[in-house]
Order: structure tokens, then sequence, then C-alpha cells
């Protein structure tokens, strides 16, 4: 008989009190930043559903033709009982895996882990209906404090951290969360990790600047986010979305640049901020990789890289890793 639980790592007032204490770092530092989680509110998480569609936009292609040429091969290597997905989301391109494992027949769980209870639930009782047998324990967390591992959860168990989101994170907060994730592993487990990585910067910079413009709609949704939930009064289209090539970090910046002088009043925080024209917000960096630099940093979190996959292009890599 399939299952369906939920649990929450995070207490209720977690994201609200999370948002207050960014918002105020962000915006008060030189020069002003802000964490791209806070452009998935529903707007922007269908916004960004929109984003994986755009021809501009080729990581999400390039790593489901990976994930489906693959698939089998992932699942013999690992023969994983547990799935345990961060960031899962919809879970559309973890079906992929818990096909192949499932055909195989050593999937007994599967454990979702994402900030948003709603996308578990959808996606959970959708798994259980097309799963028979499968057990889903979803994890209502944020996976940079809790990454919902069980000691109970069947061994051997994959963790598959996809989409290229280990790129938002900046070094430091790369080697924590590796090293966290590493923790939480024992013999035999093994990491299935999505990387973007560097190419033309042309190909790179389009893909955050799309033709049509839903892209610069998305990171301005990180404005109406702040509006809503902290009554700000930013004027979101007096905001200029750009996008960069840094090549010495070897990452994606987006921010949003003031067209004019500005002052925005943060009444939740009691905060006045000043913007000078032409002053920009970091709202996100996307850092891309060549296959050394995620070994070394995958060793330096005490794992091992032992498979390597791009898609046909060379565009997106995809790589199996386990503790030592």
């Amino acid at each position: 008989m399939s299952d369906f639980d939920l649990s929450r790592l995070l207490p209720a007032d977690h994201f609200d009190r999370a948002l207050r204490q960014d918002v105020r770092h962000g915006l008060t530092a030189r020069p002003k930043w802000l964490p791209p989680k806070w452009f998935y509110d529903a707007r922007g998480s269908e916004l960004f559903e929109e984003i994986t569609r755009l021809p501009e936009y080729y990581p999400t292609r390039a790593e489901r033709e990976i994930l489906t040429t693959r698939a089998d091969e992932i699942a013999a290597l690992t023969r994983a009982r547990t799935l345990v997905e961060l960031g899962s989301g919809s879970s559309e391109k973890t079906r992929l895996l818990l096909d192949a494992l499932s055909g195989l027949g050593t999937l007994v769980e599967y454990v979702p882990v994402d900030v948003s209870e709603s996308a578990l639930e959808g996606a959970g009782k959708a798994l259980t209906a097309d799963y028979p047998g499968l057990a889903v324990h979803a994890v209502v967390s944020d996976f940079t404090h809790g990454l919902g591992f069980s000691a109970a959860a069947a061994a051997p168990k994959l963790v598959a951290f996809l989409g290229g989101t280990l790129g938002n994170l900046l070094p430091g907060e790369r080697a924590d969360f590796l090293r966290s994730l590493r923790e939480g592993m024992a013999p035999g487990d093994a990491l299935l990790l999505g990387t973007d990585l560097v190419k033309d910067q042309g190909v790179l910079v389009a893909a955050y600047d799309d033709s049509a413009g839903v892209t610069a709609e998305f990171n301005r949704n990180v404005l109406q986010v702040m509006n809503r939930e902290l009554r700000a009064d930013f004027a979101v289209e007096e905001f200029e979305h750009v996008a960069l090539w840094d090549a010495e970090q070897e990452w994606i910046e987006m921010r949003l640049r003031a067209l004019r002088p500005m002052t925005v009043t943060v009444q939740e925080l009691g905060l006045t901020v000043e913007f000078a024209a032409g002053e920009e917000l970091r709202t996100e960096i996307s850092a891309k990789f060549r296959r050394e630099r995620v070994a070394e940093e995958l060793a330096a979190a005490g794992l091992r890289l032992t498979q390597w996959w791009t898609d046909h292009a060379g565009r997106f890599g995809l790589s199996l890793a386990e503790p030592v």
C-alpha cells in the first residue's frame, strides 16, 4: 500500500523571519544584495517554469537529456533503496530516476525536500498514485538549514541535488553545504549533482537575459515580494534587469539597476533605503563549473567523484560521488 506523509523541520514563522533578516542585511550592505530564494513566491515559480521553456535557457533541457540517457546506469550503479531530492519542486525530472530505480526493483522510499509545502503535497500525492508501493516522506525545509535525512531511511540512499542550484551559493556557502551533506551520508550512499558548465559568454548571458523579457520580470518579482510581504514601496518598473558574466569568478550575476534616484521605505522593518541613479542590487549569482572544480569541491567535503556525464553539447554536467 502506498503512503504519503509530510514533516516540517522549520518553525511556522521561519520564512517570515528569514525574509526580514535577509532584507535588512542585504539592503543596508554595500553593495546591496538579496539571496535568490526570495524570487520564488507563487508568481515567481510560474515565471521560472516559463523560463525553463525559453529557447535561450538550456540548463533544464540539457540536464533532462542526461537523465533520460543515464537514469538506468545511475540506478544500476547506486542500487538506491531511498532517493532523497533537495529542492524537489514538482519532482517532474525525478520521475526518470524513480522509473529507473523502480524498474530495477530496489526503490522503496522517496524523500523530497523543498520549501514549498503545496508543491510537496501535490507532487507527493501524484507520485504515490503513480508508483504503487512507494513510500513518499516529504520534508518542508530550506536545504541550507536541514537536509531531511533520517537515520531510519532505507540504505543505500541516493541524494539528488539537480538543476544547477549549487551555483547559487557563494564558494564558502557551497563548502559548508557540501560538508553538511557529507555528514548525512553513510558508506554505500551516493550524491547525484547537477552543475551548469563554463561556456561561451554570449550563450550564458542570453540564458539570463532572454529576448522575451521573462527573466527580467522574474528578477523584478523579488521587489514585488518585498512590497507585499514587508509593505515596501519599490517602484518596480523603475529598476532595470541586468545580467553579466564575471570571467574571474566564472559566474553570472543578476542585478536590478535603479533608473533614477529614489528613496524606498520598508514599513515592516522601519527601514528607509536610498538608491542612487544607476545603483545596482545583486539578486543572484549562478556559478558555472568545470569538471576539475567540481571534483575539487567534492573532495574538500569528503566526497569522491566517481562518474561524470554531460549532454551531447557539453553544456551541463551531472556527477556521481560517494563518501570517502
